[in-house]
């Protein structure tokens, strides 16, 4: 899994809010798996709503037990009937089914009950591949048909955007469809990122394009 850095942990008020970067997972070889809040951005999210995740309450530690086992509680349970469709929409590879870090990381954790997401700081790798849907895309009104699945999208960087360092803007021809998620971001700002392929999986829509997924690749 060469391609896969660390899982931030996201939050926001919901679908229309800003995104806040409340906490991260770090997985070592010598330390194993590890979660931490971030700090720094607490105070603006608890501002926004946010409470600390219930199983690890206090913001200053350094969380170790069992970490993987309480967050991989969001990902879907093997026995279940429709276990394959959704490994087959995050294009899960079979040898990491059972890998909780990996499913954690592509999936991103999401579930109906919360606004938590979990997303991971991916590397530039030639077997990089990870399904992400694009931020901002309500806010376009996109009509239906104007964005199709298999549709291969553009991108520009904005290394000056006041929110974001890390934004990328998404483009259909030349309009505006989207914003990639922050740290699913930060790859399209490393050297080989102009081979980097977007590529729509699946839309939500009724009335309006409410939702864009799409395959990142080389």
């Amino acid at each position: 899994m060469k391609s896969i850095g660390n899982i931030y942990l996201c939050w926001r008020k919901g679908q229309s809010h800003h995104r806040h970067l409340v906490g991260i997972i770090r997985r070592n070889a010598s330390d194993g798996v590890r979660f931490s809040y971030i700090e720094k951005n607490i105070p603006a999210a608890i501002e926004d709503g946010f409470s600390p995740y219930t199983e690890f309450p206090d913001i200053a530690k350094v969380y170790s037990d069992n970490v993987l086992d309480i967050f991989s509680q969001r990902l879907m349970k093997s026995e279940r009937a429709d276990i394959k469709p959704f490994l087959d929409f995050w294009e899960i590879k079979p040898e990491y089914k059972t890998d909780k870090y990996y499913l954690l990381a592509h999936t991103q954790g999401l579930v109906t009950t919360d606004n938590f997401e979990f997303l991971a700081d991916y590397k530039p790798h030639k077997d990089l591949s990870f399904v992400t849907d694009l931020a901002s895309v309500r806010s376009r009104k996109l009509l239906p048909g104007s964005v199709k699945i298999g549709d291969i999208l553009s991108f520009e960087i904005e290394p000056e955007n006041e929110f974001d360092k890390y934004a990328v803007k998404v483009f259909k021809d030349k309009i505006e469809v989207g914003y990639i998620k922050k740290i699913h971001s930060r790859v399209f700002f490393q050297s080989n990122a102009k081979n980097l392929i977007i590529k729509v999986k699946a839309l939500d829509q009724n009335g309006i394009i409410s939702r864009i997924f799409v395959k990142i690749s080389f």
